[in-house]
């Protein structure tokens, strides 16, 4: 299957890669497509479907988009309106600028930071030093930190080298991250080593290279089965086995049966 160009999607910023005094203008696209099937909701009555329509709380009128502004509520009920000129207005090269603030070893950036990926793009005439930077964090082994503007926030990014293209990855702010306290978490609880090692037997059975080609999205996958079934008058249903918590009692059992399951499906793709 050929892979769809990026370049056929439109970009969702454009502006300059500033490293040091280096300045490397580039464009920002989505890395993800969201696979996950569109639903729409209907008047269960009739199946019509229902649409959403900006409302006026003073009127009950529909306001069409064009009528639209945005308003920051500083006071209860009183708004300063923003145009899209303020934003600029409030720092024009934040708006303009992805400004390099150090590097680092990626191990250092938490997975809890990370939101999503874009794919940067050289835009005319400078693939030469889009080029020297992509290199430049390969040989040092580091990702580059950095901030810039898309749309109405300022956002903190990751910059990496992946194969001939810069990874750009949304990170979040510290300040945004919530505290696990509070949560109802193990502490004192304790298990045999006779119990760790079978764990780490497990771990050890099921340590393969990361394969994301050969991963799937099956829950959509069946229901896609499921609304074709539907659609012609028939049902559809997975037969899976209940899932239960494991008891403490069973846990020496579970871990032991997980392993010699795990042999035995190892056994079957050697022989297959």
């Amino acid at each position: 299957m050929a892979e769809k160009k990026v370049t056929e999607r439109h970009s969702l910023w454009s502006g300059v890669l500033s490293f040091g005094l280096v300045n490397i203008p580039v464009r920002l696209y989505p890395a993800s497509d969201d696979k996950g099937l569109k639903f729409n909701y209907l008047h269960k009555k009739d199946l019509s479907p229902i649409s959403y329509v900006k409302m006026c709380k003073a009127t009950g009128e529909e306001v069409p988009f064009r009528a639209l502004v945005r308003g920051f509520q500083f006071k209860k009920g009183e708004y300063v309106v923003l145009e899209d000129q303020d934003f600029k207005n409030a720092s024009a090269r934040r708006t303009t600028s992805l400004e390099i603030l150090s590097f680092c070893d990626e191990a250092r950036v938490h997975t809890e930071s990370i939101v999503k990926p874009f794919y940067l793009e050289p835009q005319k005439d400078v693939k030469k030093a889009y080029l020297l930077f992509k290199d430049a964090l390969i040989k040092a082994k580091k990702v580059a930190i950095g901030k810039f503007v898309l749309k109405t926030r300022e956002h903190l990014c990751m910059l990496k080298p992946e194969k001939n293209v810069i990874l750009l990855e949304q990170l979040r702010y510290y300040s945004e991250l919530k505290s696990p306290y509070g949560l109802d978490l193990p502490d004192k609880e304790r298990y045999s080593d006779d119990e760790l090692d079978l764990a780490l037997q497990l771990i050890k059975r099921l340590d393969r290279p990361f394969d994301p080609e050969k991963l799937r999205d099956t829950y959509s996958d069946n229901l896609r089965t499921l609304i074709a079934h539907k659609a012609k008058g028939k049902t559809f249903q997975i037969k899976e086995e209940k899932v239960s918590p494991t008891k403490v009692v069973d846990l020496m059992a579970k871990l032991k049966e997980s392993l010699s399951h795990q042999k035995t499906a190892a056994g079957a793709r050697a022989d297959g």
